[in-house]
């Protein structure tokens, strides 16, 4: 490893909250803990809206009514948790309760049954309109086995002991992300599980992990050895079938083998796993028109999901569109949008102060630029403003300055590439970085000092993508001063054709290296802090860091999205340290899932991933993005540049 001439500098270490692993839960659902929990954390009155309304249900367990069942209506928000009402279910399961609905957060309802003294269950009732997504409440509703699982994967990093509260907007998106996996309505599997073959790998995931709530319903030796085989290594023993399956989406590589035998012994929900997975994540594939061999990806402040697209579906040609969906996967924003000079979105994609959407053109060599309503800004051509030549990321740095990686050199002057600027984002004035040591800059990033991190690929994209690697490809990482001039360049044998990068809350690096499928850690001094090998065939291609420092990687390769512990080890199991995986040996991986280029953390705690190629030969795109639900932990959206986990607080929950 050597370095020249790097500034020393850091950022303050980042004080995330208690890590997963030691959640407790509450105790079991009773009467009297219930009200008293209740009154304990409820919010103050004028907090809530003065409407009244009433909401009917059922529940039901194994496929049958649960009668004597107690009942909770409870609200959460980023103030706090409240009971809105409760009762017990009648001789048919079914109940009514009338309530005060709240002005915004999630409403949600959860039923326990005295003969059943580890059955809890729980289901999305709706939310306010402080997300991307229309505000719904459902008049109607069922609790059962599949709501459960659905509400508490969405819900997972907005779960504590005093139940589901958090902030906005990722708090009323992952609400409405439930009602993907599970209708709150019908208590059947979501639409996006039953109408996707794509989804069909974790339709039959939920319905495994519902049947085993199910064996808490009448078999109370099976429920026991539930909870047993959720316990993570050095975790608490769950109370309840909630906290059963919380701990499973917190560390989805528990007890595969044997939680899938368990569920043999149930029959309820069809169709199920028929052998043990390798994890329990569960992923969810979107498409739309126009999504195709999606690019690169990032999120606005409402938590809506922008992606670029390489080629026009089912061809090689360069696609003139650039997708928006909603937090639960629809087309908003008069998505499919085209103008403003888009030919081919690159692998970049940046949202500044103003909630302004940029894109590189790389068919068009040119910059586009969206406003925040999904409106073209950029003339019909693009900005060319720098000279481009197949741009590729892009960042957005404190001051508002955009920072654009040409990654082939200047226009009518062939070259291994520049760095360029839109000073606060004006074209007019751009400024070409020029410097020795960039070669065929891909990804740029932003440190806590204003500093850009870049890397080198030394290799074009086709070239990557294609995998033709040519002996001793080499690479690097330039750092670029907040005064626009190079400080440093860091080199490693690790550096193989280095593409994606990304920050954690301590400003250290960490890059995905191509050819050697390695991620190499570099702290803030420009020094390697470590080398962390991933299986060879995965073929890392992006990273994100997620709200605890923990580490995702999409891999173009293998097909999988790999998640090792970051520098914050008290996120991560006990032992583990940086660079630990956490994933299985290959990485998550689920036929929803196809070769990646980007993966991207938003703030309801979902990680989602871009489905770039489908067939290596001959090349094809691939369809759609995936959401990986519950996942990873939240992160303040868009990135800041840093990632910075939501407050708790109703108040200044992400910086502004």
């Amino acid at each position: 490893m050597s370095i020249s001439g790097m500034r020393a500098g850091g950022l303050p270490a980042y004080k995330g909250r208690r890590r997963a692993r030691k959640w407790t839960g509450s105790v079991r659902l009773t009467s009297a803990i219930v009200a008293a929990a209740c009154a304990a954390f409820a919010l103050p009155t004028s907090a809530f809206g003065a409407a009244s309304t009433s909401l009917e249900g059922t529940v039901t367990g194994a496929g049958k009514p649960l009668q004597r069942s107690q009942v909770v209506l409870m609200a959460g928000s980023g103030s706090g948790v409240k009971k809105l009402g409760q009762t017990t279910t009648d001789a048919h399961g079914s109940f009514r309760i009338t309530y005060t609905k709240p002005s915004d957060g999630v409403v949600y309802v959860e039923a326990a049954s005295g003969r059943a003294h580890r059955l809890r269950l729980r289901s999305v009732v709706g939310f306010g309109a402080g997300g991307g997504v229309s505000e719904r409440t459902v008049s109607k509703v069922t609790v059962n086995e599949l709501t459960t699982v659905a509400s508490t994967y969405a819900l997972a990093q907005f779960s504590g002991q005093r139940g589901i509260s958090g902030p906005g907007p990722g708090l009323q998106n992952a609400a409405a992300t439930s009602f993907n996996l599970a209708d709150p309505t019908t208590g059947s599997a979501g639409g996006p599980l039953t109408g996707d073959k794509a989804n069909s790998q974790t339709l039959a995931t939920q319905n495994t992990l519902a049947n085993l709530i199910s064996l808490c319903v009448t078999d109370n030796a099976r429920c026991d050895k539930l909870i047993q085989l959720a316990t993570p290594p050095g975790g608490t023993r769950p109370a309840d079938t909630v906290q059963a399956i919380l701990s499973l989406v917190r560390n989805p590589t528990q007890s595969p083998g044997g939680l899938e035998a368990l569920a043999r012994a149930a029959k309820v929900f069809t169709p199920a796993l028929s052998a043990a997975p390798q994890s329990w994540i569960l992923a969810v594939r979107y498409t739309a028109s126009q999504l195709y061999a999606a690019g690169r990806i990032a999120f606005d402040a409402r938590g809506n999901v922008w992606a670029t697209n390489n080629w026009k579906p089912g061809t090689r040609d360069p696609n003139p569109y650039v997708t928006v969906l909603d937090p639960t996967g629809r087309p908003t924003l008069g998505s499919p949008i085209s103008g403003g000079g888009m030919k081919a979105g690159a692998w970049g994609l940046a949202i500044d102060h103003d909630g302004s959407v940029w894109a590189p053109s790389y068919g068009g060599n040119a910059m586009s630029k969206y406003s925040a309503s999904g409106k073209p800004v950029s003339p019909s051509g693009g900005w060319k403003n720098g000279d481009f030549v197949k741009p590729q990321g892009v960042a957005v740095d404190q001051r508002g300055n955009i920072w654009i990686a040409n990654s082939q050199g200047l226009r009518g002057k062939p070259g291994t590439g520049s760095v360029v600027v839109y000073p606060h984002g004006d074209p007019s004035k751009a400024i070409t970085i020029t410097d020795k040591h960039l070669n065929h800059p891909f990804a740029v990033q932003i440190d806590g000092q204003g500093r850009a991190w870049v890397t080198n690929s030394h290799l074009s994209f086709e070239e990557i993508r294609q995998s033709r690697r040519p002996s001793n490809v080499g690479g690097s990482v330039t750092v670029i001063g907040p005064d626009f001039k190079p400080i440093s360049s860091i080199t490693d044998k690790s550096l193989q054709a280095p593409v994606g990068l990304a920050l954690d809350s301590k400003g250290n690096a960490w890059v995905a290296n191509f050819f050697s499928s390695a991620v190499t850690e570099i702290q803030p001094n420009g020094t390697v802090a470590g080398v962390h090998q991933l299986p060879k065939k995965v073929l890392p291609w992006s990273v994100a860091i997620d709200g605890q420092d923990r580490v995702w990687i999409a891999g173009f390769g293998d097909s999988s999205v790999s998640l090792l512990c970051g520098v914050n080890s008290a996120a991560c199991p006990p032992g583990a340290s940086a660079g630990t995986a956490l994933s299985p040996a290959q990485g998550f991986q689920n036929k929803a899932i196809q070769h990646l280029t980007a993966v991207q953390i938003d703030s309801s705690g979902n990680a989602w991933v871009a489905n770039n190629w489908s067939e290596v030969i001959p090349p094809t795109g691939g369809v759609g993005l995936v959401e990986l639900i519950g996942a990873a932990t939240p992160v303040c959206t868009p990135l800041t540049p840093l990632p910075v986990r939501p407050s708790s607080t109703a108040a200044n929950a992400c910086p502004k």
